[in-house]
């Protein structure tokens, strides 16, 4: 749920061109609204009423006297004005309603004003009330003034990525219903906009229909930060993970509510506590692309996990064996060390892999994680043994060499299969990140060179060595099928063939995590 001001606006209001009644000029009521406008509070609708004005020295003469800012009780601003003349008069903009009820002259100009109101809300625009009084006279309504918040220029295309990943966006804004359809057509979300300002009012018996309506509808109109809180509290009775965005400190128990609480750019300290992530750049794109960064995150958790499990079973299983079966330690105590510290040089580069994401959200599946790393754990002792059976009964190796030998064969085997476990599809369908190649090629040659020239064990030769190389990879590309075959029985979702799409990591997104 995505506020439209600011995320997916650019929150920089433009002036259209004015309707005015009674015979006043459209200069005359931009006029009217600058006086009852300030430019040091940085208020934008003040800031855009101020920039429609096309004299600059068009105030000039005229002081202000006293100021009223605004406030959502009275919903508009006052303020007294001393003319070029010497006379007083008052001038206030504000809520086209609100203006009405104040003007004496709101019987003949009411129709003429809601009509305009109503054609500027179906084109996008909100609408501003204008009149102004003598000092000793009545309030008059002179006009209305339309008022634009652009959509943001990727804000479209956001949207559009967001559904293709499985994420539903639902604008939420406090604008008429009427400027609510029209800014969502232009956002591509749809048109189905519920008014909010009906929420509270629903009876018992209307409220299963009235989260049918929540669940479905793309935007919400008229919004206060209550509706909020109720909207993110049915969208979680149906089953929906929500995020929300906020700035205000009203919006801090809807934030804290909601499973994903976003601040947005600019936000207040109540709303920044409140939140689970603090924005530093405005826009729904960031969101986005933290979105995809988390995908990309879970997948190098999911492949690490896998890669874990399954280089302990491979580890444990056959020096278990080895020792229960065979009488005979295949390693040295410092072997196993040399092998933790240049497994672990490797294991880091994961975190900068290149990865797949799926276009859906996607939650932890134990079944086949334990699934598939139990089979390549098999697998990898086998392998081994395979080994050990020609070295031991056809080459026959002595015990020292033969120790060597299989460390070797753990180092070797265990760091391709590293490329096993990083994809669901064939090794090859996900070019690897240059980091995890260097990782695992500068400790590879290392551990070859330990065991080609004997660094704390007995020395094995390049001969034996290139055997050892290309035995290994022989059962990486086996293990790679038997991999395939796993996902089939494990993930049923899982394509065993090239999949869709490869994202490279590293995407830096400017977000700050705030402790509840």
């Amino acid at each position: 749920c995505s506020d439209k001001t600011g995320t997916l606006t650019q929150n920089r209001l433009t002036l259209g061109d004015p309707f005015a009644v009674n015979n006043v000029s459209a200069e005359q009521v931009i006029l009217n609204a600058a006086l009852a406008s300030r430019a040091d509070n940085q208020d934008t609708i003040d800031l855009a009423v101020l920039g429609g004005l096309k004299d600059d020295q068009a105030l000039k003469g005229y002081q202000v006297l006293h100021f009223q800012p605004f406030d959502p009780v009275h919903k508009r601003t006052e303020a007294t004005v001393k003319g070029v003349d010497g006379k007083e008069f008052k001038v206030t903009k504000g809520a086209p309603q609100v203006i009405l009820e104040l003007s004496a002259n709101a019987a003949q100009v009411k129709s003429a004003v809601d009509t305009a109101v109503n054609e500027f809300a179906a084109r996008g625009f909100r609408s501003l009330g204008v009149a102004c009084a003598d000092q000793d006279g009545g309030w008059q309504f002179v006009g209305v003034l339309p008022l634009f918040d652009p959509p943001r220029e990727q804000a479209r295309a956001t949207i559009a990525t967001a559904r293709e990943m499985g994420v539903s966006v639902k604008m939420v804004t406090g604008d008429a219903l009427a400027i609510a359809q029209e800014t969502a057509r232009k956002l591509g979300l749809g048109t189905n906009i519920l008014d909010a300002s009906g929420f509270g009012d629903t009876k018992h018996h209307e409220t299963a229909q009235l989260a049918e309506a929540i669940e479905k509808a793309d935007g919400f109109a008229q919004v206060f930060p209550e509706h909020k809180y109720h909207i993110i509290e049915v969208l979680q009775q149906r089953g929906h993970i929500v995020g929300m965005t906020g700035d205000g400190v009203n919006d801090a128990p809807a934030l804290k509510k909601a499973d994903c609480g976003i601040a947005v750019s600019g936000a207040t300290d109540a709303a920044r506590a409140a939140a689970d992530i603090v924005l530093m750049t405005p826009g729904l794109s960031v969101i986005i692309d933290a979105i995809k960064e988390s995908r990309n995150i879970f997948q190098r958790m999911n492949s690490y996990a896998i890669y874990r499990i399954t280089e302990t079973l491979r580890v444990l299983l056959f020096m278990t064996l080895s020792i229960l079966v065979f009488n005979f330690y295949p390693m040295t105590a410092v072997m196993i060390v040399m092998l933790a510290l240049l497994n672990d040089g490797a294991i880091l580069s994961i975190a900068y892999d290149n990865v797949h994401y799926k276009d859906e959200p996607e939650a932890w599946n134990m079944h086949m994680v334990l699934g598939v790393s139990s089979v390549l754990g098999i697998v990898g002792p086998v392998a081994a043994f395979g080994l050990f059976y020609l070295a031991d009964r056809v080459y026959k190796l002595d015990h020292p060499h033969l120790q060597t030998l299989m460390y070797l064969m753990l180092s070797v085997a265990g760091h391709l299969t590293i490329f096993l476990t990083r994809t669901r599809g064939p090794f090859w369908s996900i070019r690897p990140a240059r980091i995890l190649w260097m990782a695992v090629l500068s400790t590879q040659f290392v551990a070859t060179l330990i065991a080609v020239y004997g660094l704390f064990m007995t020395p094995l030769g390049w001969g034996w060595a290139l055997f050892v190389w290309g035995y290994a990879f022989v059962w990486f590309l086996v293990s790679d099928r038997i991999k395939l075959l796993a996902y089939r029985v494990f993930d049923r979702s899982a394509a065993p063939l090239l999949g869709k799409k490869s994202v490279a990591a590293a995407t830096s997104i400017a977000i700050q995590k705030v402790s509840k």
